[in-house]
């Protein structure tokens, strides 16, 4: 085994081609896995990633071992692993103010690109258990993950239909309920002349998001209010 492994790591043409096939088949079984959850990166994106970072690493084998030439071999699959940042922003997706999606995705191309170097310099062992970890941790995570209970400020959403009270009503907010975090949206209702708001309520308020909502519905120029993060909207 242990002659097997070192012939592997020998650059040849062979073992490039072992390589590459390599790369292509961890990361399609990584891509698989996000596929099936409707992600967009899904098979071919990391296949595609894994392989070019594969490659990577085979090109500044090949420049330093080949061609002798006198420079860092993993000064390329350095530039990987930061360039690849780009393409992990584009899974980055903000809904509203308060949920992110994509992160995963990223990370997991990321990952994905560290394997392919790995392989690209001919690291078989750590290649292999990073891409089972990885799927692991996509795969089973995200069951413990759901119950996982996670603090986080309760965010109400309001609709205001006079506008230019705005400044008065969030003075209001900070002096009875503490609210000093908003951000303005379009309205719900669809109305040009009403506001949409949505301002997140502090963790340990005295005043209960629901009894905030009940509240601020007496208010004359309130027309909604809602808490976005029970879904009682």
């Amino acid at each position: 085994m242990g002659d097997i492994l070192s012939a592997l790591r020998s650059l040849t043409l062979f073992t490039a081609a072992f390589r590459l096939l390599l790369a292509t088949m961890l990361g399609g079984f990584i891509g698989m896995e996000r596929g099936r959850r409707g992600r967009a990166a899904g098979m071919r994106t990391h296949i595609l990633v894994c392989l070019g970072a594969a490659l990577s690493a085979l090109i500044g084998l090949y420049t330093t071992e080949v061609l002798d030439f006198g420079t860092d071999p993993l000064r390329v699959g350095a530039q990987v692993i930061s360039g690849i940042g780009f393409l992990g922003a584009g899974m980055i997706l903000i809904r509203s103010h308060t949920q992110v999606m994509g992160l995963t995705t990223a990370a997991g191309l990321w990952a994905t690109a560290a394997i392919g170097l790995a392989i690209g310099i001919g690291y078989y062992e750590a290649a292999l258990l990073t891409m089972l970890l990885v799927i692991i941790t996509n795969a089973l995570f995200p069951f413990m993950e759901r119950n996982i209970k996670v603090h986080r400020n309760p965010t109400l959403y309001l609709e205001l239909k006079e506008p230019e009270q705005l400044n008065a009503f969030l003075l209001y907010l900070k002096e009875y309920y503490k609210i000093t975090a908003f951000h303005i949206i379009p309205p719900q209702s669809g109305f040009e002349n009403h506001l949409g708001l949505e301002v997140e309520v502090p963790l340990g308020s005295e005043t209960e998001a629901t009894e905030i909502c009940h509240e601020l519905t007496l208010k004359e120029q309130v027309v909604f209010a809602g808490d976005v993060t029970t879904g009682w909207i």
